[in-house]
C-alpha cells in the first residue's frame, strides 16, 4: 500500500525533507503532496482532525500519523542512499525522541514561514502578527 506524506510547501526545511524523501529514501511507493497548495485536501485532513499547521501528515490506506508520529513512522521505514536522510532516520525513527524533537522542527517552521512573510497556518490569508 503507497504511503503518502502531506506536508506544508511553504516551508523550505518541510520540502527539502519530503523531496529528499521521495527521491532517495529507499521508499517507491512514497508519494509526497504539497499540503499548503491542495486546499481539498488539507480540507479533509482537518476533517479528521490532522491539522498541517500543527505537523505533517502520514497516510496509508484508512491509517494517518501526524506531526511527530508521522516523521517517526516515516523515519522508521526509510532505507536511504542520502547520508542526511540516514542521520535523520537514526534521529526519528524512535517515536520518544522523535516527540521530544518534533517541537524544533516546528519552531524552524515558523521562522522559515515568518521570513518567507507566510502565515503558519495554510488557511489563513496573511502573515499572523504576534
Amino acid at each position: 500500500m503507497a504511503l503518502v506524506l502531506v506536508y506544508d510547501g511553504g516551508c523550505p526545511f518541510c520540502r527539502h525533507f519530503a523531496l529528499r524523501s521521495e527521491l532517495v529514501g529507499g521508499l517507491p511507493d512514497l508519494e509526497i503532496r504539497d499540503g499548503r497548495s491542495d486546499h481539498q485536501l488539507r480540507a479533509q485532513l482537518k476533517a479528521r482532525g490532522l491539522d498541517l499547521a500543527r505537523g505533517a501528515v502520514l497516510l496509508e490506506g484508512d491509517k494517518a500519523w501526524h506531526g511527530a508520529a508521522a516523521i517517526a513512522e516515516l523515519c522508521g521505514r526509510l532505507k536511504p542512499s542520502d547520508p542526511l536522510l540516514a542521520l535523520l532516520r537514526q534521529v526519528f525513527a524512535a517515536p520518544p525522541r522523535a516527540r521530544q524533537l518534533y517541537p524544533l522542527l516546528l519552531w524552524a517552521r515558523r521562522i522559515a514561514l515568518q521570513w518567507k512573510g507566510l502565515p503558519e497556518d495554510p488557511d489563513q490569508t496573511g502573515l499572523r502578527q504576534a
